[in-house]
């Protein structure tokens, strides 16, 4: 199959990365980690999440951060929005793109937000009017493709249903999420050819947890359908509060490495990427969790 010939990386770091970390990090170290990541030739940078602070204190200063990070013309900094009271602080510091989260997992909403999925649904058709209203774009995250810690197997037909409905809503682009890392390349792969049925190919995104060491490869097969964005984490920051024992996201600068070996574009400098990573994981006090970033360090 051919694969495609650019890659677009949206690095989800400074969101997903950082939303679960126990160590406070400071508000000039996010904007300083933004900043970083823009010089690297990023084009896709999710900065923050307008969560209530109360459910995700380390992204309470999503504001400060947002205001204070140096946008760079070309470069997207789309944050994430639960509901109506998100979206209002976001726009209020001129966000212009925006990301909504659901699961296909009843369980894992009942546990993550509260909500059914149709109640998540209905929340966003405000969002989503009110994004439309002032030009703003809207990005949709289905979680649980793969599999879910409280129900196990989540049916392909529940992740197709809920991917399509993002689409129809008017999310422009939807990130398909294997939240707890379980999957394989097969499932992977069928997975993806099956909500490509219903929602456009270019309207896809694929976000991989390396629990089980299965990002890459999953990434793979899922380039080899057709898929051309894929969103990872420097230095592998993250994790899911919900899935117990589940790593983080795929790393950005093995991703990176990766499809260049490919001879794929993605127009990052694998070098500053991966200091960036150390860096960060400096500021976490631990080794980064990029093999890359580890073996560049040490030539």
């Amino acid at each position: 199959m051919t694969l495609p010939a650019h890659v677009r990386i949206v690095e989800v770091g400074p969101r997903d990365g950082l939303q679960n970390e126990k160590t406070h990090i400071a508000t000039a170290d996010k904007i300083s980690l933004v900043d970083r990541l823009s010089a690297t030739g990023l084009r896709s940078i999710e900065a923050t999440s307008f969560v209530s602070p109360k459910w995700v204190p380390q992204l309470a200063d999503a504001a400060e951060v947002y205001a204070g990070i140096a946008k760079r013309p070309g470069v997207a900094y789309p944050v994430l929005v639960p509901n109506e009271q998100g979206l209002d602080r976001a726009l209020a510091v001129g966000v212009r793109e925006v990301a909504v989260f659901t699961a296909a997992s009843e369980a894992f909403n009942r546990k993550n937000i509260n909500a059914s999925i149709d109640e998540s649904l209905a929340r966003f058709a405000p969002v989503m009017s009110r994004a439309r209203a002032e030009g703003v774009k809207v990005r949709g995250y289905v979680s649980t493709v793969l599999g879910c810690p409280y129900q196990g197997e989540v049916p392909v037909a529940d992740v197709v249903r809920v991917a399509a409905a993002l689409h129809d809503m008017g999310c422009y682009e939807i990130s398909l999420g294997d939240t707890i890392g379980v999957g394989t390349p097969g499932k992977a792969r069928a997975m993806l050819r099956a909500v490509a049925g219903q929602v456009p190919m270019p309207a896809l995104a694929v976000h991989f947890h390396d629990t089980y060491g299965q990002a890459l490869s999953n990434i793979l097969a899922c380039l080899e359908e057709g898929v051309s964005v894929v969103d990872s984490a420097v230095s592998g920051a993250g994790g899911c509060p919900y899935a117990r024992g589940a790593s983080g996201n795929v790393a950005s600068e093995d991703v990176v490495y990766m499809l260049h070996g490919l001879g794929i574009d993605t127009g990052i400098d694998l070098g500053a990427l991966a200091d960036t990573g150390r860096w960060l994981a400096g500021l976490l006090g631990r080794e980064t969790g990029s093999k890359v970033g580890k073996a560049l360090s040490a030539t």
